[in-house]
């Protein structure tokens, strides 16, 4: 009896070891079949995975961060500033945005179809001429303006120096300090968003349409109004768009100009050391954000305009007649106010700053701080930007997809709330890299990766994937096949992605202000510091280096468009 328990005991036992066999491969079996179905039967390698779930981790801090310390802010902090603050922000905030976008877009169309459109005299040379706002930052039109139109500007000495304009009008008349200062000065430096997308629509717009519209006795302006607007509200739209989230995250122009939006107001809350309240401020400026770019891509979606026709006839170029000196006036006009004035002021204010001696052992200190943090950010763009766009490209899934939007998320959040996320982060969880210029460098690689993936993913996209699965045949994983083969492939495209965001970061100015550590100030910061406090030769040199060196992405943005 013993003997037989022992064998029953042993068969049982046997069993159970079976079914577990069974049972254990049959589970690994099912996820990964699972796995293998997320990535279409082609999953990426661990390492390039891992690397690209830990770039959109770090690109996602921010949302999280303001998301997280705005849950604990406390009630009575949010019903202050719902009752109080957030009311009149709201409403200084989004007239602002409305204004300057609405303003921007009829410029920005008119000069469109001015220049590409009709005879005007220098039509070619216009075509980058109008273009040039794009590289002067609006901080360092901000200053001009006052140079000229402030309280002490040039504008006002010679108001007092005419009395017959003193006796009809009375005192000066101009208030660069107000709402309509900054629409101004954002107007001026924002609208070639608008030029160059229009432009580029314009030029790809079919002539035979126009052809039909005439045959049916439609005028010229009928034929705007009912054929071209229409092609163009995809081209006025994502120009609307850039505008809108511009003015959104603008500090330098509307602190210098003394107005005060949402990100003015999270930068002093921050400043006056209440983490919380500038918390719910970001909250509510994301959720306008977010509005935004929801009603864009809903517009987006209802207003799909395509041309169909196999038969692409180049657009004719109209006469302008009687009308030729007035148009090309107001092209003058614009372009002197946007381009021509700020940088007469900053050349004859940089003369007289080099002759007391500006360019000095300090500015030199200031030009190779900006170089250096811009340069680091711009090598961590290049380098965080190819997992991404590979996984996308050569990986699709909902995986890279989510990844791939996580990282376009600093891009349209203002600086002043990617920098609160750094604070958070560094401050308690990485303290040795709290207060260096690598906090300032990855603020920077959130707010400006998408403009190195933008470049790298255009360059990728003309690679044929059968180059990959070549390599991969040959015993390469997806990791070595990304270094050995795409890199040296698309690298142009990657470079000049780098070279945006250097420019970018150069230029940044919020998040650098509340990032960096104590002695470390950059071109971007002395003008705002120097400026604010009239200290104008000494600002101007910094201010026309920034403006020289953002002549580098100007080339790449107008064989874009």
């Amino acid at each position: 009896m013993t003997n037989e328990k022992n064998n029953k005991s042993q068969l049982n036992n046997k069993h159970d070891a079976e079914v577990g066999e069974k049972s254990s491969p049959t589970i690994l079996h099912f996820f990964r079949r699972k796995w293998f179905n997320i990535w279409r039967g082609n999953p990426p390698g661990l390492i390039l995975l891992l690397c690209g779930v830990m770039v959109a981790l770090i690109m996602s801090v921010p949302i999280i961060y303001v998301a997280w310390r705005s849950m604990f802010a406390g009630t009575d902090r949010w019903m202050r500033l719902l009752d109080d603050r957030i009311p009149e922000l709201l409403w200084n905030t989004l007239s602002l945005t409305a204004a300057v976008t609405g303003c921007a877009i009829i410029i920005g169309v008119s000069l469109a179809w001015i220049v590409v459109r009709t005879d005007i005299p220098g039509r070619k040379w216009w075509q980058w001429l109008l273009a040039l706002p794009l590289v002067i930052p609006p901080y360092v039109g901000a200053m001009t303006y006052i140079i000229v139109f402030g309280p002490s500007g040039w504008a006002r000495d010679v108001w007092r120096e005419i009395p017959w304009l003193v006796r009809l009008i009375g005192d000066y008349p101009i208030n660069i300090y107000s709402f309509w200062g900054v629409f101004f000065v954002l107007t001026m430096f924002t609208y070639p968003y608008v030029f160059l997308i229009a432009s580029a629509s314009l030029r790809k717009m079919n002539r035979n349409y126009e052809e039909v519209a005439r045959s049916q006795g439609l005028s010229t302006s009928q034929v705007f109004w009912k054929v071209n607007l229409p092609f163009l509200r995809p081209a006025i739209g994502a120009g609307a768009i850039l505008i809108s989230l511009y003015v959104l995250s603008d500090f330098g122009a509307i602190a210098m100009l003394r107005y005060v939006t949402f990100t003015a107001a999270i930068y002093y809350q921050r400043a006056g050391f209440d983490t919380a309240a500038a918390s719910v401020l970001s909250l509510v400026l994301i959720g306008l954000t977010v509005i935004i770019l929801w009603i864009e891509s809903r517009t987006r979606k209802k207003n799909k305009y395509y041309q169909t026709s196999n038969t692409f006839k180049e657009p004719d170029i109209l006469p302008l007649g009687r009308w030729k000196a007035l148009t090309v006036v107001y092209v003058i006009i614009v372009f002197s106010l946007s381009v021509l004035l700020p940088i007469i002021v900053l050349i004859y204010w940089s003369i007289i700053g080099i002759g007391m001696g500006a360019l000095d052992e300090r500015f030199f200190g200031f030009a190779w701080n900006s170089l250096q943090v811009s340069g680091f950010a711009a090598l961590l763009c290049m380098a965080l930007a190819l997992p991404i766009i590979y996984l996308k490209s050569r990986y699709p899934s909902v995986i890279s997809s989510t990844i791939d939007k996580l990282s376009y998320a600093g891009y349209a959040l203002p600086g002043v709330i990617v920098a609160l996320g750094m604070v958070f982060i560094f401050n308690n969880h990485i303290p040795a890299l709290y207060n260096t210029f690598y906090m300032i460098a990855i603020a920077f690689v959130v707010r400006f990766l998408p403009q190195a993936m933008q470049s790298g993913e255009a360059s990728l996209s003309l690679v044929s994937p059968r180059i990959d699965e070549a390599a991969r045949s040959l015993g390469y994983p997806p990791w070595k096949v990304m270094i050995k083969v795409i890199i040296p492939t698309i690298l142009p495209g990657v470079l000049a992605g780098g070279a945006l965001v250097f420019v970018s970061s150069i230029k940044e100015l919020p998040a650098t202000l509340m990032l960096r550590p104590p002695g470390f100030d950059t071109l971007a910061v002395r003008i705002y510091f120097e400026a604010s406090e009239s200290l104008y030769h000494l600002a101007a040199p910094s201010a026309l280096i920034v403006i020289i060196v953002s002549c580098i992405p100007l080339r790449y943005l107008l064989k874009k468009y």
